[in-house]
């Protein structure tokens, strides 16, 4: 927001949770009155009994980007999912779109068994994104499972023989937290302010207002599961604070190895310096 303040940009939202609509509080949706004073892109696309995936978001942002260009204007992307981030540098294949009846399967199976065993058999036949994947990740093994039974193929595989040419040129910088015990306290502090501006009851008026269940991809974000949990009566107040700043921690430190794999990353307090510099055409 503050480098929006001093040089023409527009942002663009890089995060799988801002997308859906009433989910503002758990996802650290920027408030309406700074979407008014700076243009923000790719929040509130959809409700929350939907779906997106990252080859949606691609082609979403490939048109944002175009036309905060043709505004004469530079699109900067912020935001943590790095699946979308990589979707949009590395390109994307054609995977297979989802099956219901084979997704309703793979959830049996995790009910029955538990999802660190369908990781398990994951790794056999694609060690690959098993190796990326937490075991209890059970949005993305679901997927990566379901690309396995559908096409014959890792979704590993698939992923990388992506190569789709972007119209622009992008430039990644990253905030990387040098301090962990710095960082936890922050994840704590965050999520306690969650909770306090009416994380349960924000989840509650969703509840009422839509048909919502536990394995659509909007519940299963970090804070909103939690919540959920809660709601049903699975745990106490305590244990929801808990279960979200671990939750907040374990997903802070996959952004982080996703960010270590990133080629060309620079410092994000580089980035001030390369908008300010003259010919801001290297930027865009």
């Amino acid at each position: 927001m503050e480098l929006a303040s001093r040089f023409p940009l527009e942002i663009v939202s890089v995060d799988s949770a801002q997308v859906y609509r009433g989910m503002d509080i758990g996802t650290a949706k920027p408030s309406l009155a700074e979407r008014k004073r700076i243009p923000h892109h790719l929040i509130d696309l959809l409700e929350p009994t939907e779906s997106y995936s990252a080859g949606r978001f691609r082609a979403d942002a490939v048109r944002a980007i175009g036309e905060i260009q043709g505004r004469g204007k530079i699109a900067l992307l912020v935001g943590g999912t790095m699946l979308y981030y990589k979707a949009l540098a590395q390109g994307i294949d054609a995977l297979p779109v989802a099956e219901p009846g084979l997704r309703a399967q793979i959830d049996a199976r995790a009910a029955r068994h538990g999802w660190p065993a369908l990781h398990a058999d994951l790794a056999k036949v694609d060690p690959v994104t098993a190796a990326r994947l937490s075991p209890n990740d059970a949005q993305r093994i679901q997927r990566a499972l379901e690309v396995w039974e559908l096409s014959g193929k890792p979704i590993s595989e698939l992923q990388r023989s992506a190569s789709q040419e972007l119209p622009f040129q992008l430039q990644a910088y990253a905030l990387v937290p040098e301090v962990r015990v710095e960082l936890h306290r922050r994840i704590a502090e965050r999520f306690e302010r969650m909770l306090k501006d009416g994380l349960v009851e924000e989840l509650k008026e969703l509840r009422r207002k839509f048909e919502l269940h536990a394995a659509l991809p909007s519940m299963r974000c970090v804070g909103y599961r939690q919540a959920w949990g809660f709601l049903e009566g699975e745990f106490g107040k305590a244990e929801l604070r808990e279960k979200g700043i671990a939750a907040t921690r374990q997903l802070a430190k996959r952004q982080l190895t996703w960010l270590r794999s990133l080629p060309g990353l620079e410092p994000a307090d580089r980035l001030a310096a390369a908008l300010g510099r003259e010919g801001l055409e290297d930027c865009r």
